[in-house]
Order: C-alpha cells, then sequence, then structure tokens
C-alpha cells in the first residue's frame, strides 16, 4: 500500500464530507500529524482538486473533484425503486432504513431513511462508510457473494487488519460466518463499535438481490438500549425480508435505465 497515496485519499473524502475544513480538522479528521496534512493539502492544491477559501484559512473542494468520479456507475436504478419502500417501512416502524452497496473493502450508503425519523443519533447521507467485516450490511454481502469475491473481500480486510476485528476476520476466514448467515438470511451486530456513536446502536442487513444476482445489503440500524438484539430481529426481520423481495421484484419488472422516477414522470 501507498501510504501517502491513501493519506490524500482520506484528506479528499473528508474535505468533500464537511464542505470545507482548516488544517488542524483535516489533521485530527485523518489522524495525521499536522506537517503531513500540509504537505497534501498543498499538493491538492496544485492539482487543482481543492482551494483556500478567501477570507479565511479553510479549504474547500473545486469543480475539478468531479473528474475522479468520471466512468461511476451510480446506483440510481435501485435507489429510485428502493425509495419508496423503505419510507413505507420507516413510516411504519420507525427506526431508519439503509440501502447499502459495497465499495472496495467498505460498504457505502445509497440511500437512507435516517432524516425522516427521529430514532436515530446521525443522518446516514448517500456516501456513509462502514467498515466491511465488522459491519451487518458488510458480512451479509460477504456472505452471499461468490467464493472468489469473498477471499478477495478477506484478503483485503488482512491488509487494514485492527485488533478489534481480528476474531471477526478468523471467523470468515475459517467460512463458518459466512455458512451461519447463509442459513439464517440475515447478519447481526449489537452495539456496533465503529459508529459515530460506539456501542450506542445495534444493526440487522438482509442480502438485495436483482434475480440471482447480488447488489448490496438492506441495514436496519436501532438505539442498542431500547431493545435486546434478539427481539429487535424477532420483531422486524420479516418486514426488512419483505421490502428486499419487493425491491428485487421491482428491479425484475423495471427495465434498466428507467427507474420509478422515469414511471412517474410518464
Amino acid at each position: 500500500m501507498i501510504r501517502s497515496l491513501s493519506r490524500s485519499i482520506q484528506v479528499i473524502q473528508a474535505i468533500n464530507r464537511h464542505g470545507s475544513l482548516g488544517l488542524t480538522e483535516i489533521s485530527r479528521a485523518v489522524d495525521i500529524p499536522y506537517p503531513t496534512a500540509y504537505r497534501i493539502v498543498n499538493t491538492l492544491m496544485d492539482e487543482g482538486l481543492i482551494e483556500r477559501e478567501p477570507t479565511r484559512k479553510r479549504y474547500r473542494p473545486t469543480a475539478l473533484i468531479q473528474t475522479l468520479s468520471c466512468g461511476f456507475q451510480n446506483h440510481d436504478r435501485l435507489v429510485g425503486i428502493g425509495r419508496p419502500l423503505i419510507s413505507a417501512f420507516t413510516q411504519e416502524f420507525h427506526w431508519p432504513l439503509s440501502i447499502v452497496t459495497r465499495v472496495g473493502n467498505k460498504m457505502v450508503v445509497r440511500d437512507s431513511t435516517s432524516t425522516q425519523t427521529t430514532l436515530t443519533f446521525n443522518n446516514y447521507y448517500p456516501g456513509w462508510q462502514v467498515p466491511l467485516l465488522a459491519s451487518a450490511s458488510g458480512q451479509v454481502y460477504c456472505s452471499f457473494t461468490s467464493r472468489a469475491e469473498q477471499q478477495e473481500l478477506i484478503n483485503q480486510a488482512y491488509i487494514k487488519q485492527k485488533k478489534l476485528d481480528a476474531v471477526i476476520l478468523r471467523d470468515f476466514e475459517s467460512g463458518q460466518a459466512q455458512q451461519r448467515i447463509r442459513e439464517l438470511g440475515y447478519a447481526a451486530v449489537a452495539r456496533t463499535p465503529y459508529s459515530a456513536n460506539p456501542g450506542k446502536t445495534s444493526s440487522i442487513a438482509v442480502p438485495l438481490f436483482e434475480n440471482q444476482q447480488l447488489l448490496g445489503s438492506l441495514a436496519l440500524v436501532y438505539f442498542a438500549n431500547s431493545m435486546p438484539l434478539s427481539e429487535a430481529i424477532e420483531r422486524y426481520l420479516d418486514p426488512m425480508l419483505e421490502v428486499a423481495r419487493q425491491i428485487g421484484r421491482g428491479l425484475e419488472a423495471s427495465p434498466v435505465g428507467m427507474t420509478r422516477f422515469d414511471e412517474a414522470a410518464e
């Protein structure tokens, strides 16, 4: 791994998330020394990807940052079909539901109903990232994907291994975790340690398919103190599985290139 490149990417992501940041804030957000942040910021300015605000010592993205997304295939169709279904779920059960897909060795939120309810500590905006094997959504994805992709994801996890994930990693390396999750049809993590509020939320996730193709996961996040994980599974697993099935049927019925937004316009 090229450490300087990895740090530069993290700096770009931090600035994008917040809109603009000062050097001290960048240093803290990415957990790098101030001199390193200074050098990276100056390099990114030279490349035209960020700029300093005219009236204060803060740095913001430029329009050139959009060139980094050229060629990226979004999940607009998945989001267009899934949004009314996850919204209906939250209206009935109040907890936020998110559509999550894999990007590299992380799971990334594509859409979420966290802004539609007060039962959340954070708004899970599109682009919110969670670790692969430590998250319920990532564990489901890794369990239902092909064996070749599973092995690649496990190899990537080794590169970024942390003590916290060592037990989980061994469980997936042996194949026991994948078998268990496939048999159950879901993954669940109690008192999620990696979230913005470590230990205060738990999560349940089920896979999302179009025909037989795995697209991502459907994830429910709830206050850990509100109920035991077993009770949450008993209450919400079946409704989550039904939402996942409806999304799958909607994708099958909707031609590629057309979303529910397109249909509504017609």
